[in-house]
Order: structure tokens, then C-alpha cells, then sequence
């Protein structure tokens, strides 16, 4: 089992009950960015999980790989969730790093907002794939 196997079991079956577990997987400052947060500290961190719950339709993450080295780690998911009843799905990976009882202290989210969630919805979509295809080079 590696630094990261523990975390990593957890957020594939995270749910409202078991986010209270995230102190055993935070420490008490860990700093959490993603495309739409940046925070610090496990409450801050827990809220972002708990607006989760409350905005989206049955979240889920399905943990895709993982690599590990010393206290670092990166590992890549897929997050599916609903949202008013429509089902998206986001690819992405995320960079980990462990103090010495295992527990994150830096957790940073790589994932591209405009193709993997903005370009699938119904008001702003249009315009993003529109200026996602003026700048996407054209080959043969």
C-alpha cells in the first residue's frame, strides 16, 4: 500500500456520512486548490466537500491511476455527478502532498473548466466551443 491508498479509498466512496472522516486524511492546515477554490485549513476544506453534497446529484469519483514518490503523489479521476438531471462527467488529476503521519497537507485539482464542465452547459456552452474553435489548429 502506498501514502496515497488510504485518501484515495476514501474519496472513491465519499458520501455525506464519511466526509466527516477527513481529518484522518487532512491535517489540520492542508491547503486545497482546485479551478473554482483556493483554501486553507480543514474547515474551509470540508465545506468545499459539503457544497459539493448540496449542489450536485449523486457525486462520485472514480479513482483512474496513481503515482507515488516519497510523500508526493498524483493521481487522476473521473467525477461524475448530476446535475438538475443532466449527468456530466469531469477528467481530471490531482497533485498530493503527505507530512510525516500520512495526512495531506497540499492537495491541488488539474482539471480544464471550460472543455470538462462550462462548454457542456446550456447558456454558456455555445460561445466557449465557438472560442474554443477559433484558436484549435486545424491539421489536413
Amino acid at each position: 500500500m502506498n501514502i496515497a491508498t488510504p485518501l484515495l479509498d476514501w474519496y472513491a466512496t465519499l458520501t455525506p456520512q464519511t466526509l466527516g472522516l477527513a481529518a484522518r486524511y487532512y491535517a489540520p492546515d492542508a491547503r486545497f486548490r482546485d479551478p473554482f477554490n483556493d483554501v486553507q485549513g480543514l474547515p474551509a476544506i470540508m465545506a468545499i466537500f459539503e457544497h459539493m453534497f448540496a449542489s450536485t446529484e449523486q457525486p462520485r469519483f472514480v479513482i483512474t491511476g496513481c503515482i507515488v514518490q516519497d510523500r508526493q503523489a498524483f493521481a487522476t479521476w473521473m467525477f461524475s455527478f448530476g446535475l438538475r438531471g443532466q449527468t456530466y462527467q469531469i477528467e481530471g488529476g490531482s497533485h498530493l502532498c503527505f507530512d510525516a503521519q500520512g495526512r495531506v497537507t497540499m492537495h491541488r485539482d488539474y482539471w480544464d473548466a471550460a472543455e470538462e464542465l462550462l462548454q457542456k452547459l446550456p447558456v454558456v456552452g455555445g460561445p466557449i466551443r465557438w472560442l474554443r474553435g477559433k484558436f484549435r489548429v486545424h491539421t489536413g
